[in-house]
């Protein structure tokens, strides 16, 4: 979940929260004032039942009556202004019979639902009955009660939690979009600063965050700018120890190339010779010394054979002489013409490889070599593909590279085999600021690898795509 959403949910439970507040404190508040208007009703209708009673009783002969209150009089609008709506007033005069009066029951609101009267009278139960006595210097002239009535009670409750509900529904509505429209609008730099990282992820060390007005994001986004200037100049500093390291071990490479070729190798052109000089000497009367002879002359030519498989791969005079293409092409036939492999290697080029720099053309060469190893080292394949193409990307030239096999490995196991052979992959195209991905093929591994001829170095993405 992201943040936005995060804070929209807590957003929506505060404002929930609140409605319930706001709703059981108006049930409380609606609650106390149906006993609060019961009970003033109560009182206004016992001092105006006291007034008339005393006028019965002083004015008009009131000793000598039976009825010290008319009843006729009491049940009137002046007596019906002192009731409070939803609210019953019982009268006991005297030894009578109490007599009801309620006032404006069935106007005070539409009913409310079954829910909400269960819920209302589950939680509030009955009302208390209110008592006054008619005059409390004669209490046995009477008892005035009111009570509120239970169904005018929940309409009001209801009445009052609809209109409560309503208006605070169309203010949290209102509150909550527009607080989603600031959360949005305040939440926009991390946005950027989350683009940015990703630009970062993939290589670009040139792109720098703005500032912004917010205090934490202009330190994070302050934070993300020396971190990415510092990865630039730490990756400039890789890449160009990585091209140096490249370098001496081109000359390491030329260096024991020669020595192997001026003195392992014309000594085993030397004991070549001897044996066979031995040979031909020792075969008309001493057949054994030259059977051991012949014997030596073989190793000879299998060590020597050897030595010029390890030329091959340690010189690199071949591509500064003959071009990037003709050393794959020799690369590829050397590959093909070992008599302990099955497999048949391929070579496509497409494009004009030449005018190449040399420095590029030597280290797509050794890419390629290495490439071409690993097909053929971690894996059972039949055919070895080699893809070599002279492509136009983004407007500037570069090389496509790509080793395909149907040896059955997957990317993980070649990333996760010993050596040094991916790893030295990896850094000669970060160091041509390239991109490398090795993804699964139809029946084996394809590791291709796109190196820019113009642009700036150090920007790589070394990339491994699972099987």
């Amino acid at each position: 979940m992201n943040l936005f959403a995060h804070l929209v949910l807590r957003l929506i439970g505060v404002v929930l929260v609140c409605l319930v507040c706001a709703v059981g404190w108006v049930l409380i508040d609606t609650h106390r004032a149906i006993e609060k208007e019961a009970a003033a009703s109560a009182d206004r209708v016992a001092g105006t039942l006291e007034t008339l009673y005393w006028r019965e009783l002083l004015w008009r002969g009131g000793l000598s009556r039976t009825h010290l209150i008319p009843i006729p009089d009491w049940e009137t609008m002046a007596t019906m202004k002192t009731i409070s709506p939803g609210v019953c007033i019982t009268f006991a005069p005297g030894v009578e019979a109490p007599r009801r009066l309620c006032s404006q029951l069935e106007m005070i609101s539409d009913p409310a639902p079954a829910w909400f009267e269960a819920f209302y009278d589950h939680v509030f139960g009955s009302y208390a009955r209110v008592e006054r006595p008619l005059t409390l210097r004669q209490p046995t002239a009477g008892m005035v009660s009111a009570e509120p009535d239970r169904g005018a009670a929940v309409r009001q409750a209801w009445h009052q939690i609809y209109v409560v509900l309503s208006v605070a529904a169309l203010l949290a509505a209102g509150i909550g979009v527009l607080a989603a429209l600031f959360i949005g609008q305040s939440l926009m730099p991390a946005r950027a600063i989350v683009a940015g990282l990703r630009r970062l992820e993939r290589g670009d060390y040139s792109y720098r965050l703005p500032s912004y007005r917010t205090a934490e994001f202009n330190r994070i986004s302050g934070a993300v700018n020396d971190l990415t200037a510092r990865l630039a100049e730490t990756t400039a500093q890789r890449v160009a120890l990585t091209n140096r390291l490249f370098q001496v071990q081109e000359e390491e490479r030329r260096a024991l190339a020669r020595d192997l070729h001026d003195e392992f190798g014309q000594c085993l052109a030397a004991v070549g010779a001897l044996a066979t000089v031995i040979e031909m000497e020792a075969k008309a009367d001493r057949p054994e010394i030259a059977r051991d002879a012949r014997s030596v002359i073989d190793v000879t030519k299998r060590m020597t054979a050897t030595l010029r498989g390890a030329l091959a791969r340690l010189r690199s005079q071949e591509v500064e002489e003959l071009g990037l293409e003709a050393s794959l092409a020799q690369l590829v036939a050397g590959w093909n013409v070992q008599n302990d492999l099955q497999a048949t290697f391929h070579l496509d080029v497409v494009g004009d490889l030449a005018g190449l720099p040399e420095a590029t053309a030597l280290n797509i060469f050794r890419i390629a070599q290495e490439c071409l190893t690993n097909a053929a080292r971690h894996g059972k394949p039949h055919d070895v593909h080699l893809h070599v193409a002279r492509v136009d990307a983004e407007g500037n030239g570069a090389v496509a590279l790509s080793v395909e096999d149907d040896g059955g490995g997957t990317p993980a196991r070649l990333s996760s085999a010993s050596g040094y052979g991916i790893l030295g992959i990896r850094e000669r195209v970060a160091a041509l600021g390239g991109s490398l991905l090795i993804s699964q093929a139809r029946r084996g591994v394809r590791v291709a690898a796109l190196i820019p001829l113009m642009g700036a170095r150090g920007s790589s993405i070394a990339t491994t795509v699972p099987a």
